[in-house]
């Protein structure tokens, strides 16, 4: 296929046009000095002058949308955009002028073609769901997706009314509202992309189309059904009730207006559009975005802070077959690495192979690329692999001679300039590396459980550790798609420090006869994932003893008897079938009786979060992390600290620092504690 620039056409800053020898125009999204194509207004702009040439144009058969970017398709909006608007009226304004460009972009007579692989996501989506037909590469890498709810806000250039009008209320609303991504694949089957190929078939699809314009993607009967007004009121009572399961309307509002905008008018002419709009441009000012706008760059800094390290591991080799070893030695073989997993005798890796293979159905789907993952998986009881291993991981029990003894024989045999790591989730990094000769080699890499789920990994620097290994260990953990935090070695680390004195209070409202169903109804209304009992009964009971009587040595804090006695007991939590809850065979939870509790929810919320704010103060002044951004992003990733809050120290400053630090004090005064507690405010400057 011959390119040949467009003369006709004038230079575009972020746009690219040729065409073939089929006389096929093929428009480029290139944006300008950036390595991933995102919209902003300048984009836009251009985008509709070329729409408007376009228009115009009667010597060429059709358009193919494409990226020129190897990164992906469009990742969505520019997201600083979100913080310049001055008022409502400019944000709405914005949105419809997007959504009218988008208008005459869907109403050209040429057919026009998106040729998507890789990602592309809101804004990005919205763009393509105006094109007549959309051809995506089928593979798990091209994702597709609308989610502005997790901003805080919803689509605002027609995706709320387009996609529930080309696929359906049902589906096309739990992909807005959910703010889930689907793979090419999933996106031909539900009918948003006309056709998934393999790479090499993308183009001649994308000509295909063109060239013999088949009939557009229309709705089923029954989908079209769903979008009349009679079936938007019994669908929609039926969606937002399961909607209200999972999402507090007061904390994240953004899925109930698109729900009220769709009951309301539904998808068909003008007025759909400018509800979405008016409802999204509003959203744009209220504290829920402001705050997830916020996380999103905190989680931009996290992935940045390896971006100029050159470290390209490719053995992992982990020894420990656990559950934290064998799940961190499938996540490195999910991510393309080869692993080698050592434990004392092959029946201690079986299982860890088994749950392996469950994650790799799950994650890559294809079973050529589920068998490769397994290849890549090694089990190794002599340990051959430390010898050719870029990474080490101990990841035995926390025991600090046992981690000592492991170390002695991993340094032994190790590549010099290979990474030594413990997965040690509070035992300071200076106090394991003590019978190593070259004790800077060692360094923390802490993931937290379950490691297919939780995208957080402290890298613990000890006072011996080099500068190179920890940006390496930091390249490393971003390799293995997760995000760093750089953490200081002290007792607890980061995350297990600040959660332990929460986790432990929680159990002292148990012992003063407050009902454990209240205790985490309370949490959960202040917008955690789960209450803390539940958060003890899931992280394992034997764990939360176990680093509650470790932390206790550093810090005095009593150790309930409650806990001591579910261990005793072997009431280990989730695990084992019984803790504070019970749970069915498969790990579910069963619902107990909620038992009658009359004082105040919010009573117990705060005390609560003032324990865990107290903490997480103490770890600022103690230098644990290297700002207050970094442990609000540190707890919101690593524990799920409500994100639609900003974090445990952007909120304490949202509600007034004195204030929650005098609230504190009076609470420990009430209870006859001591109230030798530093200020507050002195740590956050």
């Amino acid at each position: 296929m011959t390119m040949v620039q467009m003369k006709e056409h004038q230079t575009y800053q972020h746009w690219r046009l040729e065409t073939d020898s089929n006389h096929i125009l093929w428009l480029y999204f290139d944006k300008k000095n950036t390595a991933v194509n995102t919209i902003d207004r300048e984009v836009m702009e251009e985008f509709s002058a070329i729409v408007d040439v376009l228009a115009t144009d009667t010597t060429h058969k059709g358009l193919i949308l494409a990226s020129a970017k190897k990164s992906g398709f469009i990742a969505g909006a520019d997201i600083s955009q979100f913080t310049r608007f001055k008022d409502i009226e400019e944000s709405t304004d914005m949105l419809r002028l997007g959504q009218q460009i988008l208008d005459k972009f869907e109403a050209l007579k040429m057919p026009t073609v998106a040729m998507i692989e890789g990602f592309c996501l809101g804004g990005g989506l919205e763009l393509v769901l105006a094109s007549h037909y959309r051809v995506v590469e089928e593979s798990q890498k091209t994702r597709l997706g609308l989610p502005e709810v997790k901003l805080g806000i919803h689509p605002g250039w027609g995706g709320t009314v387009r996609l529930p009008k080309l696929i359906g209320a049902q589906q096309g609303l739990n992909l807005v509202l959910s703010g889930h991504t689907v793979s090419g694949k999933a996106a031909a089957k539900l009918g948003f992309a006309d056709v998934a190929v393999p790479k090499r078939q993308l183009v001649h699809a994308a000509t295909y189309y063109i060239l013999h314009t088949p009939p557009l993607h229309r709705p089923t009967k029954l989908q079209a059904l769903t979008n009349h007004k009679v079936v938007r009121q019994l669908l929609g009572s039926y969606i937002r009730k399961q909607l209200k399961k999972k999402v507090n309307p007061v904390h994240y509002p953004a899925p109930y207006d698109v729900l009220d905008n769709w009951e309301l008018v539904g998808v068909e002419g003008e007025e759909p559009y400018i509800r979405e709009a008016k409802s999204c441009g509003k959203l744009f000012f209220s504290e829920t975005c402001h705050n997830l706008v916020r996380v999103f760059f905190l989680q931009d800094r996290l992935k940045g802070l390896s971006k100029d390290v050159r470290y390209t591991p490719q053995h992992v080799h982990v020894i420990g077959a656990g559950t934290m070893g064998g799940d961190i030695a499938a996540w490195c073989a999910v991510q393309g690495m080869t692993v080698t997993l050592q434990d004392l005798e092959p029946k201690y890796i079986a299982p860890a192979i088994k749950r392996a293979n469950i994650l790799f159905k799950e994650k890559l789907k294809e079973r050529n690329l589920v068998q490769a993952a397994l290849d890549r998986l090694i089990p190794d009881v002599e340990g051959k692999g430390i010898a050719k291993a870029d990474v080490i991981i101990e990841a035995v029990i926390e025991n600090l001679e046992v981690k000592q003894s492991t170390f002695k024989m991993i340094e032994s045999k190790a590549k010099r300039d290979a990474i030594l790591a413990t997965n040690t989730s509070s035992i300071p990094i200076d106090e394991i590396n003590q019978v190593l000769k070259n004790p800077e080699r060692l360094v923390g890499i802490h993931y937290f459980n379950p490691v297919a789920k939780m995208q957080l990994v402290e890298v613990v620097q000890g006072e011996k550790t080099s500068e190179t290994i920890v940006n390496n260990a930091i390249a490393f953990v971003r390799k293995i798609d997760r995000l760093p935090l750089p953490v200081k070695s002290s007792p607890g680390f980061l995350v297990n420090r600040i959660l332990m004195p929460y986790l432990l209070e929680s159990m002292e409202l148990l012992k003063e006869g407050v009902p454990m169903t209240a205790i985490d109804k309370a949490m959960v209304q202040f917008g955690m994932p789960m209450g803390p009992i539940t958060l003890a009964d899931t992280v394992g009971l034997d764990v939360c003893l176990s680093v509650a009587n470790y932390l206790g040595q550093y810090f005095n804090t009593p150790v309930p008897q409650r806990l001591i006695d579910l261990v005793e007991q072997r009431k280990l939590g989730r695990k084992t079938g019984a803790g504070f809850y019970q749970y069915d065979k498969r790990g579910k939870q069963i619902k107990p009786e909620e038992a009658a509790y009359h004082g105040s929810l919010d009573d117990i919320s705060n005390r609560l979060v003032l324990r865990m704010l107290n903490e997480a103060f103490a770890c600022l002044r103690e230098g644990v992390v290297a700002d207050g951004d970094l442990l609000d992003a540190g707890m919101i990733f690593g524990t799920g600290f409500a994100p639609f809050r900003g974090g445990p120290i952007h909120y304490a400053k949202s509600q007034g620092i004195d204030e929650l630090y005098e609230q504190f004090i009076q609470q420990q005064q009430a209870r006859g504690e001591k109230t030798e507690v530093h200020k507050w405010e002195e740590a956050a400057v």
